[in-house]
């Protein structure tokens, strides 16, 4: 592709994975794969949930949040990554690429606060069972949920602003499958201090609020559990939140081990750091529905 002489180009080119192009066809494979699961598990959990009475409860109402924002995310990034591997559709308009960007980090934050609003949940369901219907009333989970989206659009807005002050006067290929901040702020030919700052700042922002926050509420619930009388209590209640901690685990550890790899792994190979990536955006989709399908008993009979 040559270098743009434009200060905005019209349009970036994604590659897909670099240094694997001749094998997107079969990459395609469990990209698609994972994309129809995530669609067919989060729509099915979505439908059980509001076609079972018995599901109409804060815990299944953050799962329905969670749901949504997972075929959100599925649905922002996966269309054109397939079309990259099935029709070499590598263009991307530098508008939609904005678009894009916006939408992919807003859901992945909105994540992180239903992850964190469930954590309460459980935190009420094991620390004070009996003022769980008086603490988390429909209006506060709306609340919640309206916070979340809030949340994650107010920080989210000012970086389609920062990007396009910048100039864009080098080749406009994106070494990735999709539109993500620092990937776009590596094409600008000029000083990106102030984007690096302001992305450096929201993660920690996030990272350090929403995982700071789960962790309490865990250590409570610990402290809760550990003093329960019987064994099968103690089990009972422990039961209860393994299925978001199985869905923690699987938003987290890709997103920390993506981040580790971008910033120390020098010598990996580039399309390491692209399927890691990626990784982070498929994972999370794919396995919410399976995990809570497996470890929910109403789910999984209704199912």
């Amino acid at each position: 592709f040559p270098a743009s002489s434009n200060t905005t180009p019209a349009v970036f080119f994604l590659t897909g994975v670099p240094g694997l192009e001749a094998m997107h066809r079969w990459i395609s494979i469990p990209f698609s794969t994972a994309f129809a699961t995530a669609l067919v598990g989060n729509g099915a959990l979505l439908y059980v949930i509001k076609m079972e009475p018995s599901l109409h409860k804060p815990m299944f109402y953050f799962l329905s949040m969670l749901a949504v924002t997972d075929l959100a995310l599925s649905l922002t990034t996966m269309p054109k990554m397939l079309g990259i591997f099935w029709f070499n559709a590598h263009a991307i308009p530098f508008q939609a690429c904005l678009a894009q960007m916006f939408f992919l980090h807003s859901f992945s934050i909105v994540e992180s606060a239903v992850l964190l609003a469930m954590a309460f949940d459980r935190y009420v369901a094991v620390c004070h069972p009996l003022r769980y219907s008086s603490v988390l009333s429909s209006s506060l989970v709306v609340k919640i949920g309206l916070l979340a989206v809030l949340r994650a659009s107010g920080l989210m807005l000012p970086l389609p602003f920062l990007l396009r002050r910048l100039p864009y006067c080098r080749s406009p290929v994106i070494p990735h499958c999709y539109c993500e901040h620092m990937a776009v702020v590596k094409l600008a030919c000029a000083d990106t201090s102030l984007n690096n700052i302001y992305g450096i700042f929201v993660t920690f922002f996030i990272v350090g609020l929403d995982v700071l926050s789960i962790g309490h509420s865990y250590l409570r619930i610990l402290r809760t559990v550990m003093s329960l009388a019987s064994r099968e209590e103690k089990m009972k209640a422990f039961g209860t939140c393994l299925a978001h901690i199985c869905a923690i685990l699987v938003f987290y550890t890709p997103a920390v081990l993506s981040s580790v790899i971008h910033r120390f792994g020098h010598h990996i190979a580039p399309h390491v750091h692209i399927l890691m990536a990626n990784l982070y955006i498929l994972l999370p989709p794919v396995m919410n529905p399976i995990v809570y399908g497996v470890k929910t008993k109403q789910i999984r009979e209704r199912v």
